[in-house]
């Protein structure tokens, strides 16, 4: 059954991204990416993405099925920082970017 990833805690460690439903703690889903090294993890209130030995995916934040990935090719094997353009306060997101933006800490 689908769930609604705002309930979701999202964590990089040891190669994987794994899915933690965030009142219980128990793992709804694993994603196993390419290496054993640290793995980092981004949510732009739209999209979640994973980073691992010179290496970005765009991951499903519902079932954690890969979207996209990149090898990043000709750039190494090293540790990979994240950012994105989407801006939380424009009108025009989703509810869920929308509900990010006016309260980071309600439960919307």
């Amino acid at each position: 059954m689908p769930r609604d990833q705002r309930s979701f805690v999202y964590v990089g460690i040891k190669g994987s991204v794994v899915a933690l439903d965030r009142d219980g703690g128990a793992e709804m889903w694993r994603a196993d990416l390419r290496s054993a090294e640290y793995v980092t993890v981004f949510w732009d209130g739209t999209g979640l993405f994973a980073a691992n030995s010179g290496e970005v995916w765009r991951l499903d934040p519902v079932s954690g099925a890969e979207i996209w990935h990149n090898q990043l090719k000709g750039l190494g094997r090293g540790l990979v920082s994240l950012a994105s353009s989407l801006a939380l306060t424009n009108s025009g997101n989703t509810d869920t970017a929308e509900c990010f933006s006016h309260d980071l800490q309600s439960d919307c």
